[in-house]
């Protein structure tokens, strides 16, 4: 099996992956839009690899699977990058809602403790 065949083996099976996530519900759109894409890249680049090559020659780089992990290690670093910012955001809003329940609580707290007063 030749590295070519293994590339679009793989890049469908990220596809089809990616699509079933989608009908699961376990992924949003936002974010398989990116990995379509880049399972799209794979794809041309198995078909035509002389794109990869051409890439290479216009990068200066002498080894074109040399550009393929520089290119992939860049969007995995993008990918942790946007990733950790969107955990940042999260943790921000959790706390938010938890502060703010905290506070719906003290005061639920404090109207029954008025209204059991009155009871009496």
């Amino acid at each position: 099996m030749s590295a070519y065949t293994l590339g679009l083996i793989g890049a469908f099976a990220t596809l089809a992956a990616i699509f079933e996530m989608l009908r699961r519900r376990r992924l949003r759109e936002k974010y398989a839009v990116f990995w379509v894409l880049l399972a799209l890249v794979i794809v041309v680049i198995a078909v035509f690899p002389g794109v990869l090559v051409w890439a290479a020659h216009v990068t200066g780089v002498v080894v074109p699977a040399n550009l393929l992990f520089f290119v992939a290690s860049l969007v995995l670093i993008s990918v942790n990058v946007q990733l950790s910012s969107e955990i940042t955001r999260l943790e921000d809003k959790s706390r938010t809602l938890a502060e703010d329940l905290a506070l719906q609580r003290l005061q639920l707290e404090d109207l029954a403790a008025r209204y059991a007063g009155e009871d009496q």
